[in-house]
């Protein structure tokens, strides 16, 4: 399984009407049968767990941190509970992490990552807590508050790593190369990525795309991801999609415009994007996956100039590649590792 081709996993959510009740949703895996002249999506409902019939996760959401070498990071959260697990979606082995250090009463942004180091084989879960003492919910401006905490799989403690120096985008921070990466917030920064190093535990700045600005446009959004294993990044305006290409890691002159999508065709109607969409994965025959404003799994082809939904799933979903394997979670010491008692 480990040798098998990379696929998505899909968070879905289908959020009920009329109802304040959490639901933590369903885990799916889409296996991508990806040849040169065509592809295919396919769920597998055996891969499926319902994370609604799990009495740990009642009354609550997921979200879907990130996943490497099999591993899935989820982030539990709602009104009484703050928690982070680890799970294994073909053992269904999942391990609870202590309660974090930060953990806070009150309106805050947390930032997640999830990633192995290079030098130390270590999987560390990387939390920072973004917010303003006192708390205030409606503030936009650069919060009071900036601090991380880091988790090694197998230590059985979170450690604090002190201050953050960089405001940083709370979407999905991508791993790649021994790094997870996000947005950078703070308008003043000369480069607009940090990049947080798993083995020596540093959050620096990272070159990233020239910024291109259209006045007229009146959305801004971006977002990061990895495409053919490069880094990448989306900039979307309403009238432009550009997806910019990190072909060297680290190598800022090596950012390329891979794709540069100024009317975006569908065969239902033409569309403009009006709210954040992020790359998921490209396909031997030209085609990106990406999600749009947690809504849709789109596909866009590079040879048709075509997006389309792919129908595969309603709304309300999130998604990251997954690549399966057997990775027992008893392996790391110092930790207790439950079955999820869900039936498929």
């Amino acid at each position: 399984m480990s040798r098998s081709p990379t696929g998505l996993m899909i968070h879905h959510n289908s959020i009920k009407v009329g109802t304040t009740r959490y639901e933590p949703g369903i885990l799916k895996w889409v296996v991508i049968e990806d040849e040169p002249d065509h592809h295919h999506l396919h769920h597998d409902p055996v891969m499926s767990l319902d994370l609604n019939l799990a009495s740990v996760f009642q009354d609550s959401q997921i979200r879907l941190v990130g996943s490497v070498n099999g591993l899935l990071c989820l982030w539990q959260f709602g009104r009484f509970c703050d928690e982070t697990y680890i799970c294994n979606l073909v053992t269904r082995e999942y391990m609870t992490l202590p309660r974090h250090k930060y953990y806070r009463e009150g309106y805050a942004i947390i930032v997640y990552g999830f990633g192995v180091g290079l030098q130390t084989n270590e999987y560390k879960v990387i939390r920072i807590f973004q917010g303003d003492i006192p708390p205030n919910p409606t503030s936009t401006s650069r919060p009071s508050l900036l601090e991380a905490e880091v988790y090694t799989l197998g230590s059985g403690q979170w450690r604090c790593l002190g201050h953050v120096p960089y405001w940083l985008d709370w979407s999905h921070g991508p791993f790649l190369n021994g790094h997870v990466h996000w947005i950078v917030w703070d308008e003043d920064s000369l480069e607009k990525i940090c990049a947080f190093d798993i083995d020596n535990e540093t959050f620096e700045l990272f070159p990233s795309p020239p910024l291109e600005t259209i006045t007229e446009s009146q959305v801004h959004f971006q977002s990061l991801g990895v495409l053919k294993g490069c880094l990448c990044e989306s900039d979307i305006y309403d009238s432009r999609f550009t997806i910019w290409v990190m072909k060297e890691y680290g190598i800022k002159k090596s950012w390329h415009k891979e794709v540069v999508i100024k009317e975006i065709i569908s065969p239902i109607q033409e569309w403009e994007m009006w709210d954040q969409a992020y790359v998921l994965h490209y396909l031997k025959d030209g085609t990106i996956l990406m999600v749009y404003d947690e809504y849709k799994l789109l596909a866009y082809s590079t040879r048709s100039k075509i997006i389309e939904d792919t129908w595969l799933f309603d709304r309300y979903l999130s998604a990251i590649t997954y690549r399966p394997t057997f990775l027992k979670l008893h392996e790391f010491l110092r930790e207790r590792v439950d079955v999820f008692e869900t039936s498929t």
